[in-house]
């Protein structure tokens, strides 16, 4: 399920991890992976408007753990 956060410029932008649509595999989990054995995931960000699309790397818990404004900080990092 995406999770939806909104920047300071009004960008609604909506987050989900790589692969997470095509499977609840465990091949599509280890594709989402950073690196094998690892707890990080690319995680594809999609704006509204005129902005790109960011992958960021984050953590197996970033749905329910990482905070609004540390996934805003992790998407501009990304558009730079």
């Amino acid at each position: 399920m995406p999770r939806e956060v909104r920047d300071a410029d009004g960008t609604a932008w909506s987050c989900v991890q790589a692969y997470a649509g095509l499977s609840s595999s465990p091949e599509k989990e280890d594709a989402a992976r950073v690196d094998p054995g690892s707890d990080r995931f690319h995680v594809v960000c999609t704006p509204t408007g005129g902005a790109q699309s960011v992958r960021v790397e984050l953590p197996g818990d970033w749905e329910d753990a990482l905070s609004d404004e540390a996934l805003l900080k992790e998407i501009e990092q990304a558009r730079k």
